[in-house]
Formats: C-alpha cells, structure tokens, sequence
C-alpha cells in the first residue's frame, strides 16, 4: 500500500480491480482545509481517461508494473511481435494494446513493454520518431513554414500535417504522442 502523496507520472494505480496509469498529478495546498492530489488517470485496458482526487495522505494500492525494452519486428494479422533485447525470447501483442502506437513504429525500432503480471498493458514509444513522407501535394514555391499546412502520408501509413514546402521523400520528425510534425530531418 502507498499513500497518495506517492503518486507521480507513471504509477499504476489498482483501484475496483481495474488498472489506472497516471498522466498527470498536481499536489494542492490551498490555503484554507486539508491538501490533496489532483490526478487526470487513463485506463490502461481501455484507455479512457479520467479525472480523480485524492486526500493527502490517503492509502492508494499501486499495481507492479515491470517496464523492459523491446524491439519491434513485424505485424502478424492484427498482432504485433516484439523481441526482448535482454533474454532475445519473442512476445505477441494484440492490436488493441499496441493501439494509436502502431502509426509511428518501424520495424526494428526499439519501444518499452509495460508487463503486469506477464501481460502487456501498453507500449511506450520514445517521445519523437523520424518518419519518410511517401506522399504529399507538391509544394508550392514561395511557401513558407508558418504559410500553413497540407496532409502528408508517412512509411508506417499514418496521416500528418506538414508545412507546404514539404515534398514526398522528405524525411520528418514527428511527436509520437501527438502526431505533430517537429521537423525535417536532413540526413
């Protein structure tokens, strides 16, 4: 058992047999009644997301959540192999776990497995990727960066908004939690 004044981004929480990851926390000391931890919690079966208040000091129960690196290496169906890059042993991940993550992952790209219990939860990728535009309009001459933006596909298959002077074959560097372009990437 942990108290609330334990929670950060990350813990897992077990609460009514479900499993909540925090993603956001704040600690509040108002000036007038007791202080308490803010919290905007996600699911981690069902990703739905949301806001919960704890008293400081309250008893929370916190899930064990093993995190290890993996590699990516390729889709089967609608499941996802991965490969640990400790003991090499190959796992299956279903498609609904994988989830939005699979917009932004290569083959051979390493990620972070969340295991509870040996099962997967969720699959963290690292805070930014560089992806190849396979196709977008052609731009435009004159267009400038802050001009607007156009959908561009990438290699893994998902849909962006890039600046209009971006042509196909641009390599881009893309935010893997919000699917915002960050930048070109010049090899």
């Amino acid at each position: 058992m942990a108290t609330s004044n334990d929670i950060k981004n990350g813990t897992v929480i077990l609460e009514n047999g479900q499993l909540w990851s925090v993603v956001e926390f704040q600690h509040v000391k108002p000036g007038k009644g007791g202080a308490f931890v803010r919290t905007k919690q996600k699911n981690v079966v069902t990703g739905k997301i949301v806001d919960k208040t704890y008293n400081a000091g309250a008893k929370i129960e916190t899930a064990s959540v093993d995190r290890s690196d993996y590699q990516y290496l390729y889709q089967d169906g609608a499941d996802f192999v991965f490969m640990n890059l400790s003991d090499y042993d190959q796992i299956t991940v279903s498609g609904t776990i994988v989830g939005d993550a699979s917009k932004y992952m290569l083959e051979n790209q390493q990620v972070t497995i969340a295991m509870h219990d040996g099962s997967p939860l969720y699959i963290e990728l690292p805070a930014s990727v560089v992806l190849e535009v396979t196709y977008t309009e052609p731009g435009l001459q004159g267009d400038r960066s802050n001009a607007g933006s156009k959908p561009a596909t990438v290699e893994t298959g998902a849909e962006i908004q890039v600046p209009l002077f971006l042509e196909t074959g641009t390599k881009v560097k893309v935010d893997t939690r919000t699917g915002e372009y960050l930048g070109r990437v010049n090899d």
